[in-house]
């Protein structure tokens, strides 16, 4: 008797194991915690890796994850009622509280020295672009970054000095791109007139501005692939740090001296005194529903 090809092809396709490998995005880093997501769901782990817990469950998708500088707080973008908005909770777990009513995208770059959060929002521009916005999360005040285009940045230790992008990530990932929505670093000055750039020696793409001991980290393809760079906060004595290949690095976190960043579907940890740089093992405690068998009506 003839099996079915479906059978017979059903026996051969590999068993996966129990904690299968997750895709996990958007790292968030403090000392030795880690928040990352996957799933949509926002995941902790320590820095050597291991069992990540979960921490958000909701159907909606949660990202963009931020520490607070005490380590206490856990700043994120997630769709819980509408539009993508910026929440807190904190970073043990915990309901989240609502902290914007753009109506639009609301997405968290990150915190300010002070304990302020740091978003991105095309909510209340008069152009088709972003800008950036603090909020003081003890009683929600809410400023603007005096910027037309703003859309990631980070603060020095002032507190005043600003590295930022004006545009946002172009959404078609082209490698090398070189078109009308190249992202290139500025520095704003406290009570300047206007922001100097960083970057414009280079053509191609400089993001994820990360302040750490008197200089700049970013991410940029100036080798043709993106990997971790460093300058002076004037924009000269470049540094490459990491030579990956054939993947982009997508995201970056910097804190005490370390960036935890993705390469692929994976996380890794670079360390910027020592260079050592390695993956951080990650087990999903997941019942993966994605992976389940589905009918297929047609």
């Amino acid at each position: 008797m003839r099996l079915p090809a479906l059978i017979l092809l059903a026996g051969l396709l590999p068993v996966p194991p129990l904690n299968a490998e997750g895709y996990h995005r958007f790292p968030a880093l403090h000392g030795d915690t880690v928040v990352f997501t996957a799933e949509g769901d926002l995941w902790r782990v320590a820095a050597d890796g291991g069992g990540a817990r979960r921490l958000t469950t909701h159907p909606g998708m949660e990202t963009h994850a931020a520490i607070s500088p005490d380590g206490t707080t856990l700043a994120f973008s997630a769709a819980y009622e509408g539009p993508t908005e910026v929440y807190t909770m904190p970073v043990d777990g915990g309901p989240p509280v609502r902290r914007t009513f753009d109506g639009t995208e609301a997405r968290v770059v990150g915190w300010t020295p002070d304990g302020g959060i740091l978003y991105a929002t095309a909510g209340h521009s008069t152009l088709p672009g972003h800008q950036l916005f603090r909020i003081d999360p003890e009683v929600g005040r809410r400023e603007a970054v005096p910027l037309a285009q703003a859309s990631d940045g980070v603060f020095g230790p002032d507190g005043r000095t600003l590295v930022f992008t004006r545009l946002p990530k172009q959404g078609s990932s082209t490698r090398r791109y070189r078109g009308g929505w190249i992202e290139n670093l500025w520095r704003l000055d406290p009570d300047a007139a206007e922001a100097v750039p960083l970057t414009s020696d280079f053509p191609g793409t400089s993001r994820n501005p990360m302040w750490h001991d008197g200089r700049i980290h970013f991410v940029s393809d100036r080798d043709g692939v993106q990997n971790l760079w460093s300058m002076a906060t004037d924009g000269t004595d470049l540094r490459q740090h990491t030579r990956h290949a054939p993947f982009d690095i997508q995201g970056a976190s910097l804190h005490g001296g370390r960036i935890a960043y993705q390469l692929g579907a994976d996380l890794r940890l670079h360390d910027l005194a020592s260079g050592e740089d390695r993956p951080i093992p990650i087990t999903l405690a997941s019942d993966f529903d994605q992976t389940r068998e589905r009918w297929v009506k047609d």
